[in-house]
C-alpha cells in the first residue's frame, strides 16, 4: 500500500500563514503525497510551489460551515479552478439539508458539479451533525447531483471520520461513488483500517507523521 498516494495533505486553519502553505507544498513535493488543501486565498501560492510536479492542488469551498449561497460557492469554486486548483471540496448546506429541503441541498451539489466539470468534486457532509438517515440522504443526493466523492468531515465540527460513518457510508454508496475520510486521522492503524474498508482518500494534517511512522 502506497498510502503516502491517498493522502491530501491538509492545512485549513485560520492561522495558517504564507510560510505554513510552503511547508506544507514542499512536504507533498517530499512524500508525493496526492495533494495539498487548502483555503481559496492559497490556491494561487500552492499552484506556483507546486508546478511541474504530480502534486495535485484542493481547495475547499462554503468552508467550514457550507451555509453560503448557492452563487457564492459556485464562485469560490470557479475562482479556486482559475488559479490552479485541481480539485474542489465543497461543504452541502448542512441546516438545509437537516430541514428537509433535500432537492436545495442537491441541487446545489449540481450546480456547483456544473461550474466545475471536469474536475474533482467532493462533497463535506459533516457527519458529527447529522442523524444515520441524514448522513443516508446525503450519500444519494451527491450521487444524483454527480459529485465524485463524499467526504466525512471538514476536521471543524465535534468529530471527524468514524469508523462507523465510513461502514455506512460505504454501504449506501457502494461504487456508485468514492469516499475521503477527513478528521481524526493522526496514526497509521486509523489510516490503513479505512483504506481497507474502501476509503480513496485520507484527509489529514498528519500526513509526514504517518509516512514516516515506520
Amino acid at each position: 500500500m502506497d498510502l503516502n498516494r491517498y493522502i491530501d495533505h491538509t492545512i485549513l486553519k485560520a492561522t495558517a500563514t504564507v510560510e505554513d502553505i510552503k511547508k506544507l507544498c514542499k512536504e507533498a513535493k517530499k512524500y508525493n503525497f496526492y495533494s495539498v488543501c487548502v483555503n481559496g486565498a492559497y490556491v494561487g501560492l500552492a499552484y506556483s510551489e507546486l508546478m511541474k510536479t504530480d502534486v495535485k492542488i484542493a481547495a475547499v469551498v462554503g468552508f467550514p460551515l457550507g451555509a453560503m449561497t448557492i452563487k457564492a460557492k459556485v464562485f469560490e469554486a470557479k475562482q479556486c479552478i482559475e488559479e490552479g486548483a485541481n480539485e474542489i471540496d465543497m461543504v452541502l448546506n448542512i441546516g438545509l439539508l437537516k430541514s428537509g429541503y433535500h432537492k436545495i441541498v442537491q441541487d446545489e451539489i449540481a450546480a456547483i458539479k456544473r461550474a466545475v466539470g471536469d474536475t474533482i468534486l467532493k462533497v463535506i457532509f459533516e457527519n458529527c451533525y447529522l442523524t444515520n438517515e441524514e448522513k443516508k440522504i446525503a450519500c444519494q443526493l451527491s450521487i444524483d447531483a454527480g459529485a465524485d466523492f463524499i467526504k466525512t468531515s471538514t476536521g471543524f465540527g465535534t468529530e471527524g471520520a468514524t469508523v462507523e460513518d465510513i461502514k455506512l457510508m460505504r454501504d449506501m454508496v457502494q461504487d456508485k461513488i468514492k469516499i475521503k475520510a477527513s478528521g481524526g486521522i493522526r496514526d497509521i492503524e486509523t489510516a490503513e483500517r479505512y483504506i481497507n474498508m474502501g476509503v480513496s482518500r485520507l484527509g489529514t494534517s498528519s500526513g509526514v507523521a504517518l509516512v514516516t511512522s515506520k
